[in-house]
């Protein structure tokens, strides 16, 4: 998310011998409403300002290709799309640019919004669900970050609640 970053965290693994460990970037981190419910359990909401100045503009997607370029030649291993869903197009853009592994973060509010749905008998909360982490993977993620981790690692086994 700050440029040089990954290039320091590269520099300082390094040097202590860790040239090994890899280095997920939050190379495409987007300025979202998306981020809300997580916010809000946390009290985390900015008191005052915001936290665009180190978060992209939903609009552009030409910064994540030049952050995804940055990070690239700092020594990051992965690159990270953050929010997922709303941004299919960049995890597809940076998929088709970059012979990095991509990682889609299936953020809170993603997950909210199929929980709520579900909740309310207004969509099959499971179906949503692995439709939702299936147009991910589609969209090119190699690696997907997502609160519906466990309940759908039980669904592709087969086990019910």
């Amino acid at each position: 998310m700050m440029d040089g970053r990954v290039g320091a965290i590269r520099e300082a693994l390094d040097g202590e011998g860790f040239q090994h460990v890899s280095i997920m970037s939050y190379t495409a981190k987007y300025a979202s409403s998306f981020y809300g419910p997580f916010r809000e359990a946390l009290d985390s909401n900015p008191r005052f300002g915001d936290k665009k100045t180190y978060q992209m503009n939903p609009a552009n997607y030409r910064e994540a290709l030049v952050e995804a370029y940055a990070d690239e030649s700092e020594g990051a291993d992965i690159l990270l799309v953050k929010p997922g869903l709303p941004y299919l197009d960049i995890i597809r853009l940076l998929r088709d640019k970059s012979p990095l592994p991509i990682a889609a973060y299936q953020v809170s509010g993603e997950y909210s919004m199929i929980k709520a749905g579900g909740a309310l008998k207004m969509i099959d909360e499971e179906r949503v669900m692995m439709e939702s982490l299936m147009c991910l993977r589609r969209a090119g993620a190699d690696v997907i970050l997502t609160y519906f981790a466990l309940q759908a690692a039980r669904c592709l086994c087969g086990e019910k609640r």
